[in-house]
């Protein structure tokens, strides 16, 4: 392929790129790392600061629109039509790789899809939340999945769990989303930190959450969880968002929990390491995979995650194989799971290594770049 405006040819997404940080962030750059030996790529994305660049990303040239609102949580960015249809014009992509949802982009590529290049849409979720904006954008959905020559879900259980998705079987494959390749390399500082963290919690039961305090991700209930909890367990909440003031309130009497904020890569990884359970307890199908849960199945280990009809995360951790499953919003069945995983050491060691298993066959980065390459190659 000669060219290919990236995703893994052409990444046009509701979202932002390296440095940003963000979960659809990661996958389109792990397309990019997995395709730049083999093709020539363009990367198109948004940016928050005023104007628009084009600039090199670790060899590929990335052109980052800048976005002036959001509304509905899409991105809004008047120069993204005149940057397409440069890029299009310019670069005439082989392959297009389109992520998914992102009807305002969608609106301009639409004009695009008559021309002859391959096109993968990249679902990474359903329109769940803006319900009746997404009835308004079921004809633009059903025009992209039509054209689609290939349909890219990261789960069979998404597949099975979307409206969409289970109409298009036979033009969909599954290609799991992967966890950095350094993810379990424990360095010296990490190490240190890591062993800081067990020493001031020792004969403590170490619980860890991470994620953005938004409504999906379910913080909310790990907090409420906790109150079924004694003293003997210790909680610490990674990330923030709209929702961290509100926590912090609702948990300013339990001395067990503790908020971290935002962490570096090295604390990241040191209370990871540290933890002897994983708490994942995201409730919508907004959590349609969950890379940071793959990666505490990467450091082996036991999870306790809620039942989402139609999510990916109750396929990244399997129930009473890799961690314990309860029903959706159950707070105390959410605490039951983690002192059964506090009392049973033999079941959460059975766990552990059934985590770090699954992890290495499924969500490791050579695996990913070998399916998107295979995905290419067949287009």
């Amino acid at each position: 392929i000669s060219a290919c405006l990236v995703g893994s040819e052409m990444c046009i997404r509701d979202s932002y790129y390296n440095p940003h940080i963000g979960g659809i962030e990661t996958v389109a750059e792990d397309i990019v790392n997995s395709l730049k030996d083999k093709h020539e790529q363009r990367v198109i994305c948004f940016k928050d600061s005023k104007g628009t660049v084009t600039e090199n990303v670790n060899g590929v040239l990335v052109t980052r629109v800048s976005c002036i609102a959001k509304v509905a949580s899409q991105s809004i960015a008047p120069g993204y039509k005149k940057e397409l249809k440069r890029i299009m014009n310019e670069f005439k992509p082989e392959v297009v790789i389109f992520h998914y949802p992102n009807p305002f982009v969608a609106a301009f590529l639409r004009k695009y899809l008559k021309r002859n290049f391959k096109f993968v849409l990249y679902w990474h979720l359903d329109i769940v939340k803006q319900k009746v904006l997404g009835k308004l954008f079921n004809p633009q959905t059903k025009a992209l999945l039509e054209r689609a020559d290939i349909v890219v879900s990261t789960s069979p259980n998404y597949v099975e769990g979307s409206k969409w998705l289970t109409k298009y079987k036979y033009k969909t494959t599954i290609i799991p989303c992967c966890v950095s390749d350094d993810i379990d390399n424990i360095s010296e500082d990490v190490l240190v930190k890591s062993n800081q963290i067990k020493e001031e919690n020792k004969n403590k039961t170490i619980v860890f959450a991470l994620g953005r305090h938004v409504e999906y991700k379910g913080i909310i209930h790990l907090v409420n969880a906790s109150k079924y909890l004694d003293d003997s367990f210790r909680i610490y909440i990674a990330g923030k968002g709209p929702l961290t003031e509100s926590l912090i309130e609702t948990a300013k009497d339990d001395k067990k929990i503790t908020f971290l904020g935002r962490v570096e890569q090295v604390d990241l990884k040191a209370y990871l390491n540290a933890c002897d359970i994983f708490a994942f307890p995201s409730i919508t199908k907004n959590e349609a995979f969950g890379i940071a849960l793959a990666e505490a199945l990467a450091l082996g280990k036991a999870s306790v995650t809620f039942t989402i009809p139609g999510s990916g995360v109750n396929y990244v951790s399997v129930n009473k194989k890799t961690g314990i499953e309860v029903p959706n919003m159950d707070d105390k069945a959410f605490a039951d799971a983690l002192i059964k995983l506090q009392h049973d050491e033999s079941l959460r060691h059975q766990y552990e290594i059934a985590a770090k298993e699954r992890c290495n066959n499924l969500f490791r980065y050579n695996e990913f770049k070998e399916n998107i390459n295979k995905m290419i190659e067949e287009l």
